[in-house]
C-alpha cells in the first residue's frame, strides 16, 4: 500500500467506528482507561495535529515520552556547545532546533547576536564543507539526535578524515533510544500499559533493538498516518487484553527485523557506547553515543577543552517531567503563560517536536482547561 492509503478518510471512518465501541467496552470492564506512551516526538505532533488524541481521550491516555533529542539534551551539554560559540576562531555548525535552547547562562542565539559564528546547517555535510572553506578556523559540528541521525554524523566524520580536514570536530551528545525506554519501565512509579515506538529509530535499529520490551510490554512499532496512529492504539488495547507482551513491527513498509545494516555498521565502527546525561532522567548508562578511539581526533570534548560556568536549573520549567512521561504541559505554571513558542523558557516549547510546542499549537485550550 502506498502513503495515500493510509490517509483514505473512509477507510479511517470504518476504523474509528469498529475501534471506538471496542476500547469503550473495554475500558469499562477493565475499569480504567488504556495508557500508552508515544516515545517518538513526531508521534505527539501526529496525534495532536489529526485530532486522533482528543478523539481517543475518553479511553486512551496517550503520554509523550523521550521522543525529542533536542528536549532530552541535558543542561551540562547545552553549556558545553555555548562555551565552544564563545570562544575565538570557532564556528559552530548546528541544526536549527538548537539554537535558541536555554543553557545555564546564554543560548546560542544570544551568542550569534553578540558575534559568535553560529551557522545552521541542514545536514552533517554541510559542515564539512563550512571546514574545507575556513580552514584557518575551527569547526565543532554539534552532534544531536538518537540512531536517525547519529549515522549522518559518522559520514561527516569519515568524509572529514578522507579529506584531512584536521579542523572538523564533533561534539557528540547522540543518545539511543532504547535505553531510554527500559529506564520508563523500571521506574516504578510509571504505570504504562504498552509502547508505540518510534518509527524513523526503528528504521535504522530494526525490530530486534526492540526484543527487550517481549514478555514485559506490548509494543508496536508504528508510522505517522492517520490509520497508522489508530491501527497501532487498537493492537497495543489488544495485546493488552490477550496479554501478549510481544513487539509488533506494523511499519514494514519502512522497517525491517535487522533494521539499516550499512548504517549500523557505520554506526558501530564510528561510536562506541558510552553513558549518557538526560535531562530529566539524569546519567543513563550505555545510552549514549562517543566517538570510538580511532576517531577520538575529531572528538571536540576530548581535543579541544573549553571552560564551563556552573550549571542552572531554569526555574519553574517542568521539562525534565515531561520527557519522562510524568507530567503534561498543563502542569507547568510556565506553559502559554510566560514560555511560549516566541519566548521559550525550556527546550520542550523550542523544538517543533517538542511535547510543550505540540500542545500549546494542538491542545492549548484543553491543557488550560486541565489545569483549572
Amino acid at each position: 500500500m502506498n502513503v495515500m492509503t493510509y490517509r483514505d478518510s473512509g477507510m479511517f471512518t470504518q476504523l474509528r467506528d469498529s475501534m471506538i465501541p471496542f476500547l469503550e467496552s473495554w475500558v469499562e470492564k477493565r475499569g480504567k482507561k488504556f495508557r500508552f506512551m508515544e516515545v517518538c516526538g513526531t508521534h505527539t505532533v501526529s496525534f495532536s495535529k489529526t485530532g486522533i488524541r482528543e478523539l481517543l481521550t475518553p479511553f486512551v491516555d496517550l503520554i509523550s515520552g523521550p521522543g525529542c533529542p533536542v528536549c532530552v539534551t541535558d543542561q551540562s551539554d547545552m553549556d558545553h556547545m555555548i562555551a565552544y560559540a564563545r570562544e575565538k576562531d570557532i564556528i559552530i555548525a548546528s541544526f536549527g532546533d538548537m539554537i535558541k535552547v536555554p543553557g545555564s547562562v546564554s543560548t546560542l542565539s544570544r551568542e550569534r547576536e553578540e558575534g559568535a559564528d553560529v551557522r545552521i546547517v541542514y545536514s552533517a555535510s554541510g559542515a564539512v564543507e563550512i571546514a574545507r572553506q575556513n580552514r584557518d578556523k575551527i569547526i565543532v559540528m554539534l552532534g544531536i539526535g538518537f540512531e536517525t541521525t547519529a549515522p549522518g554524523i559518522a559520514l561527516a566524520i569519515h568524509q572529514a578524515h578522507r579529506e584531512k580536514c584536521k579542523n572538523f570536530y564533533v561534539y557528540s551528545a547522540h543518545k539511543m533510544t532504547p535505553p531510554a525506554v527500559q529506564e520508563i519501565i523500571r521506574d516504578q512509579e510509571h504505570e504504562i500499559d504498552g509502547f508505540l515506538l518510534p518509527g524513523h529509530v526503528s528504521v535504522i535499529i530494526g525490530r530486534q533493538g526492540w526484543r527487550f520490551l517481549e514478555g514485559k510490554r506490548p509494543a508496536v512499532i508504528g508510522g505517522f498516518e492517520p490509520i497508522d496512529l489508530l491501527t497501532s492504539v487498537y493492537l497495543l488495547a489488544k495485546g493488552i487484553i490477550s496479554e501478549k507482551m510481544e513487539v509488533i513491527n506494523y511499519y514494514p513498509r519502512f522497517v525491517k527485523e535487522e533494521g539499516n545494516v550499512r548504517a549500523l555498521e557505520i554506526l558501530h565502527t564510528t561510536f562506541q557506547t558510552s553513558n549518557a546525561r538526560w535531562r530529566g532522567f539524569g546519567e543513563i548508562p550505555d545510552s549514549g553515543f562517543a566517538l570510538a578511539s580511532a576517531y577520538h581526533s575529531y572528538d571536540a570534548s576530548k581535543m579541544l577543552p573549553v571552560r564551563l560556568p556552573k550549571i542552572k536549573t531554569i526555574k519553574g520549567c517542568r521539562c525534565g517531567e515531561i520527557v519522562k512521561g510524568k507530567e503534561k504541559p498543563s502542569q507547568c505554571k510556565l506553559f502559554a503563560k510566560v514560555c511560549t513558542p516566541d519566548n521559550p523558557v525550556g527546550p520542550c516549547m523550542v523544538s517543533s517536536e517538542g511535547t510543550c510546542s505540540t500542545y500549546y499549537h494542538y491542545e492549548k485550550d484543553a491543557e488550560m482547561v486541565n489545569r483549572k
